[in-house]
């Protein structure tokens, strides 16, 4: 009989240790050993048993979230699910977490009797069986703390204007990359080396919830040479900027004019299982007038990505990269999409930005 995935709740509200509970042990592989209701008794409780994940709260008192992941990753790495509010505030933590190990996170919904929604049932299961994957590193508190990226002065807070020798009517390259699990801290890697002198723009799909995805963007506009921002319908395409497809919206390009385009977002069905969709954005790149598209799929579960990975291919305009396994948090998208025969390099994550920059000639 195959072990069942020890986890340990850590939240304090009743309810929702309840709730998370049941959700949790509705499936047959998944056993919760333990409920703590603050980081305090989660640490304690780590010192005497072996657990395979934990869910743990953003905002908790006695001991928050953020110094309950500092003290696991220093004494006893374990995967961690964060459970995160739809806040700034609570985005801003999260991002924290991600920064310090954590391997994913939970939105959860402002009403908290939706806990129990099919959606947001699937998706906790879906991660914590997936964290349970999931090999976590030793940080000693001096590694944690630089670790974790400056923040951006508050000034740069503000999108950076785009400069006035960035032309938007001359786009003849895109560069398109598509991630899941552990795409916050790949992208940190990968946007923050590429050169500010690319001429193309950069499309970026990200799994994650609505909400999260502009504070992703306003955190990497703080530490890109690029102009990093959450895609608005409608708005010019640029070279040197980086647009990242909202939480709850497809992204794709329209064409304006010769070598001119704007970006377009829609509010469809899911594809593949996501909205945004990463073989959503390259199936329409496939079909665009564009003809040069670099695209990248990197760290994440399941395979979206793989389907708009052999279109592109097939589009006979497309240079693909695959990230590595050594240094993926979850091997599944890059796995499905080499799986293809239609990847051209695959390249550990802290070469990926060297690639594109080689690409593009800069």
């Amino acid at each position: 009989m195959m072990n069942k995935i020890r986890v340990l709740i850590v939240d304090d509200s009743a309810f929702i240790r309840k709730v998370l509970k049941d959700i949790l042990e509705s499936d047959q592989s998944v056993e919760v050993i333990a409920a703590a209701k603050n980081g305090k008794e989660a640490v304690d409780f780590l010192t005497r048993q072996e657990v395979d994940v934990i869910t743990l709260d953003v905002e908790m008192p006695v001991m928050n979230g953020i110094d309950t992941l500092k003290e696991i990753m220093s004494f006893k790495p374990t995967p961690v699910v964060m459970l995160s509010s739809l806040t700034n505030e609570g985005a801003d933590m999260t991002f924290k977490a991600l920064d310090l190990g954590a391997v994913d996170f939970v939105a959860k919904p402002t009403n908290i009797f939706k806990m129990s929604s099919s959606d947001i049932q699937d998706d906790i299961i879906t991660k914590v069986k997936e964290a349970a994957k999931v090999k976590t590193k030793k940080m000693s508190l001096k590694t944690v703390t630089e670790y974790i990226p400056k923040e951006p002065m508050e000034s740069s807070r503000n999108l950076k204007p785009i400069p006035r020798d960035r032309r938007c009517e001359d786009v003849k390259k895109i560069i398109a990359i598509g991630t899941s699990t552990g795409g916050p801290r790949a992208l940190q890697e990968v946007i923050s080396n590429v050169s500010g002198k690319i001429d193309a723009p950069v499309l970026v799909v990200q799994h994650m919830p609505k909400g999260f995805t502009k504070s992703l963007a306003e955190r990497l506009n703080g530490l890109s040479q690029l102009t990093v921002k959450e895609a608005e319908d409608g708005e010019p395409l640029c070279n040197g900027t980086v647009y990242i497809a909202p939480g709850d919206r497809h992204i794709e390009i329209k064409r304006i004019a010769t070598g001119k385009y704007s970006i377009k977002l829609s509010d469809g069905p899911k594809v593949s299982g996501h909205k945004p969709s990463v073989d959503f954005m390259f199936q329409a790149l496939s079909e665009s007038t564009i003809s040069d598209v670099i695209a990248v799929v990197m760290t994440g579960m399941g395979s979206d990505g793989t389907k708009g990975i052999v279109s592109l291919k097939n589009s006979k305009k497309s240079y693909n990269i695959a990230e590595d396994e050594s240094t993926c948090v979850v091997f599944g998208m890059p796995k499905a999409a080499i799986s293809t025969g239609q990847i051209d390099k695959i390249v550990p994550l802290g070469k990926i930005a060297m690639e594109l920059n080689k690409i593009m000639g800069v």
